[in-house]
């Protein structure tokens, strides 16, 4: 069997014309690698498919003719899930979806759909849990500052959660974790890279001076409202758990 290794730059865009080439190129079995994870094999051809944005979309747009709304959308939040080998699960469910009339959301039995279903969950579970647990600080330039370091790369999902509720505030919300964040000015969304979570971790003088008042008010809210006799840790971390405290004010 030759098995041919396909490469491809990490992005969205890049993954799309990664499967418009499978196709062009009639491959059969590949196994596919971000360009910082490389690996060639003995035998087989190796590709590098550059991203391009006219094939990508032809075959966004083939899938939202197969698949529901919700459908074509965990796709895309499986890929944000940046799980080592998922590329490869995505790769084989759209081959899946192109080769029969019938509708493959549900059918559990493939593998690559049972695996995107599970992914699938796990992305929005993370989604909902950061919009919950986002807490920004007030910057002297009168921004709203929040850091986060989810398990996955769910930016992209939660933009519109946040400029919906925070529409006349200027904010940031930076991953720490991948180095990007997003920044709205109160016109629109932009995604940003910085070293400012590193002045803001040396130096709080960042901050405007209201800000330590209101986090010891928080602190204290929290601290009064606790009932010590119905202290249930073990359920506590199941709602909330420890990865997020350190970025939790209240914690």
């Amino acid at each position: 069997m030759i098995i041919s290794s396909v490469i491809y730059d990490g992005s969205w865009t890049g993954l799309l014309s990664v499967v418009f080439e499978i196709y062009e190129r009639k491959l059969d079995t590949v196994k596919i690698f971000r360009n910082t994870e490389c690996q060639s094999f003995l035998f087989g051809e190796t590709l590098t498919v550059i991203s391009d944005e006219t094939t990508a979309l032809r075959v966004w747009k083939g899938l939202a003719r197969k698949l529901s709304s919700s459908g074509v959308r965990n796709i895309y939040c499986c890929f944000l899930s940046e799980l080592t080998g998922i590329e490869d699960s995505i790769v084989s469910y759209i081959q899946l979806v192109f080769s029969t009339k019938d509708s493959v959301e549900k059918a559990f039995t493939y593998s690559c759909v049972l695996r995107l279903n599970q992914v699938g969950k796990m992305v929005h579970r993370e989604k909902h849990r950061m919009e919950a647990f986002v807490r920004f600080k007030l910057t002297r330039d009168y921004i709203y500052y929040a850091k986060i370091e989810p398990d996955f790369n769910v930016l992209p999902l939660i933009l519109q959660h946040f400029k919906n509720r925070y529409a006349d505030q200027k904010w940031i919300i930076y991953d720490l974790k991948r180095s990007y964040g997003l920044y709205y000015d109160l016109n629109v969304v932009e995604e940003i890279t910085f070293d400012f979570h590193r002045s803001v971790s040396q130096n709080q003088n960042v901050f405007e001076e209201s800000e330590i008042t209101y986090q010891n008010l928080w602190k204290d809210y929290f601290k009064n409202i606790n009932i010590p006799s119905r202290k249930n840790t073990a359920l506590h971390i199941k709602h909330i758990p420890l990865r997020y405290w350190k970025h939790l004010i209240e914690k």
